[in-house]
């Protein structure tokens, strides 16, 4: 069985092509990086090193790479492969829907055989932008086909940072000072990530059966995980970063291990998850125990992630739908008194500007929030200059008034 991996980026090979490799598919991965093109045609393996305690590799066997450039190499692959997969972020993955497009009718046309794709990728709604972008690429005549193409979003939830060299403290854990990417700039397939390895992955979209491939987590209805990715780790991880780097620190993992730091990212966390847990009519306690352990990962010093890489792109994190604005906002409907978000939407625009009156705008009009929303987010903004303890407990103040006394 082959498993075609679109991207041989750290997603493509240090998660998904690494999770049908172990299932005993031969994998082939398209890219246009011909260091790494040559590198797995030269080799056909690679090492996946484990930010664990110690480190470890799990080796990756059975791999070969073909040139993204070779528009007739990669249609093959398409015709010809048992499932596929994308990693190539959205703006990429746009700009080669023609190609896929293109492969996948010649296959029908060849075979018959459907096909199911998964989409790896941060991207909400994925799987209905690559249909719109699939489309605009096929002729009338060909538009019906694509009832055969399975478009199924996954929610990528290792944590695989591109890490870098980070100065040494007295007495710190040499995890903290030594990044296994740093140390193998002559092999340009290692990649470094976490333990976690769980794929959730839409049932429903499937146009045949889900692969029984240990990791892959078939899952209905998936917006439920698209949203507790979104909204409960990508939001967690973007707080944590941004009060973080308001208060000096360069690491999730030296943010998270401050009591502070950790008790607001956690709150904010506990509001996401009661928000999930009303709406999807999943027990919280579930919730919960995957923020707990999210913490725990974000603790994770060897993976060198630095609160800068998770911070990056501000604007688009506190934008409308995406993981601080639309944590924040579905609160309201469920009767949660998001805070804690807030605190969190707050320190993002903090990161970009300093101006109250800059501040409201972006909330309105780039995050999209209702004047009671704003109004929170704006009570909240000048706090962010006190002290963490001062600001905790104004906090706790602020959502007790808001929720009123509690029998």
């Amino acid at each position: 069985m082959t498993f075609l991996m679109y991207g041989s980026g750290s997603v493509g090979r240090g998660f998904i092509g690494s999770l049908f490799a172990s299932a005993g598919y031969d994998v082939a991965f398209v890219d246009v990086n011909t260091a790494i093109i040559d590198a797995l045609n030269t080799r056909h393996s690679y090492n996946v090193t484990v930010a664990a305690d110690p480190l470890y590799d799990i080796p990756v066997t059975g791999v070969r790479g073909v040139d993204g450039t070779n528009e007739k190499a990669v249609i093959n692959e398409i015709v010809n492969c048992d499932i596929m997969a994308t990693s190539l972020g959205a703006t990429v993955l746009q700009k080669v829907a023609p190609l896929i497009a293109k492969g996948f009718i010649r296959r029908i046309r060849e075979n018959g055989r459907p096909l199911d794709l998964l989409i790896c990728e941060n991207l909400k709604d994925a799987s209905n932008l690559l249909r719109v972008w699939l489309l605009d690429a096929l002729p009338d005549e060909d538009k019906s086909l694509l009832d055969k193409l399975g478009l199924i979003e996954a929610a990528i939830g290792r944590m695989i940072p591109v890490a870098v060299p980070i100065a040494p403290k007295a007495n710190e854990h040499p995890y903290n000072t030594i990044n296994p990417i740093m140390q193998s700039n002559d092999d340009p397939l290692r990649v470094t990530v976490e333990e976690y390895a769980f794929l959730p992955v839409d049932t429903d979209a499937f146009v045949g059966e889900p692969p029984d491939i240990p990791g892959l987590v078939p899952y209905s209805p998936f917006s439920f995980y698209e949203e507790r990715k979104l909204y409960l780790h990508n939001m967690s991880h973007a707080i944590c970063a941004y009060l973080a780097m308001l208060n000096g620190f360069h690491t999730i993992a030296e943010a998270i291990s401050d009591p502070s730091i950790r008790l607001l990212t956690q709150s904010a966390m506990t509001e996401s998850a009661a928000m999930l847990s009303i709406k999807y009519s999943v027990p919280f306690n579930k919730i919960f125990d995957h923020a707990e352990d999210l913490l725990l990962r974000f603790g994770n010093a060897a993976l060198g992630d630095t609160c800068e890489r998770v911070g990056r792109d501000p604007i688009r994190k506190i934008a409308a739908g995406d993981r601080l604005a639309g944590g924040l906002c579905p609160c309201q409907k469920h009767d949660v008194y998001p805070v804690y978000i807030a605190l969190g939407y707050a320190a993002a625009i903090r990161n970009i500007t300093d101006d109250e009156a800059q501040a409201e705008k972006a909330a309105r009009e780039t995050g999209g929030l209702n004047e009671n929303q704003t109004r929170l987010v704006m009570k909240i903004f000048p706090m962010l200059g006190m002290s963490t303890n001062k600001l905790i407990k104004a906090i706790e103040q602020l959502k007790k008034d808001m929720r009123g006394n509690i029998v």
